[in-house]
């Protein structure tokens, strides 16, 4: 605070009365005290950052992160998936749920490799499930992990996946959910034959899917999702439609997620 101007220097006023000691230190205490609550609040906006869009991500991070535990399963994996103009060719698709996985760590449900590179975001939850096509001739296992990351992690592993090409090594693949008793009883790791992952950043997310052929049979080349869909593509995963088997589905329980993630995010008026 600047010093008092000296008294010689200011307009003289008209005398007035002398305040009560006690009115004088009330007024003091309340300016302090005012004074108090405005630097706590500039102090906290400096240390959290606070904005509107600042708030809406943490909140939108925040619920997420419980969406494995407290969303049922037939929300975030619907029974039932359409998937018009998801074939290839534009082809309408339809897929049903055939296995569901109790909810699980990364260590059981992902390679090692694709564990150690998911590292940086930290695996905190793993849900899974497994699909069949409308003729039950191939099957789909699409997977959701959850992370402890924050945004900012999970930008820079989403660009680390783009700018190396994370999501199309075949040792990043993710692995299969069979199940006893349905067309997908043989689904294992050498019946891989598309696959796709998708590193979101909205949301502390990671969405992959891999798809085969319901007969069991073993693929020598699998390919990812985008080059199996690719126009003059020819390998047997490509020319089975594994590929946009993989990707659709995938496509389809994001934006389940998206949604549920948005939902969980309103707040009430």
């Amino acid at each position: 605070m600047p010093p008092e101007s000296p008294a010689e220097m200011t307009t003289r006023l008209r005398p007035v009365r002398t305040r009560h000691p006690a009115r004088t230190l009330g007024a003091v205490a309340c300016v302090v005290l005012g004074l108090g609550l405005i630097g706590g609040a500039v102090t906290g906006s400096w240390l959290t950052g606070d904005s509107s869009a600042d708030a809406a991500a943490r909140t939108g991070y925040t619920e997420t992160r419980t969406l494995w535990h407290s969303v049922p399963v037939d929300t975030l994996f619907p029974r039932t998936l359409r998937g018009e103009g998801a074939g290839p060719g534009g082809a309408d698709r339809a897929w049903t749920r055939i296995a569901v996985a109790p909810d699980g760590g990364c260590a059981g449900a992902l390679d090692p490799l694709l564990v150690r590179t998911l590292q940086p975001v930290g695996c905190a939850r793993v849900l899974r499930a497994t699909y069949a096509d409308a003729t039950s001739s191939s099957v789909t296992t699409v997977g959701l992990i959850f992370t402890e990351a924050d945004a900012a992690a999970m930008h820079t592993l989403a660009s680390r996946f783009t700018a190396e090409g994370l999501d199309e090594r075949p040792d990043l693949m993710p692995r299969t959910l069979p199940a006893e008793g349905t067309v997908a009883a043989g689904f294992g790791d050498r019946q891989r034959a598309s696959w796709t992952v998708n590193v979101l950043t909205e949301a502390p997310v990671v969405v992959y899917a891999v798809s085969g052929f319901a007969d069991g049979r073993t693929v020598s080349d699998p390919q990812p999702a985008d080059e199996a869909r690719a126009r003059g593509a020819t390998s047997a995963p490509a020319q089975a439609g594994l590929g946009h088997e993989a990707k659709g589905i995938a496509d389809r329980i994001q934006r389940v997620l998206r949604r549920t993630v948005s939902t969980a995010t309103e707040k009430p008026e």
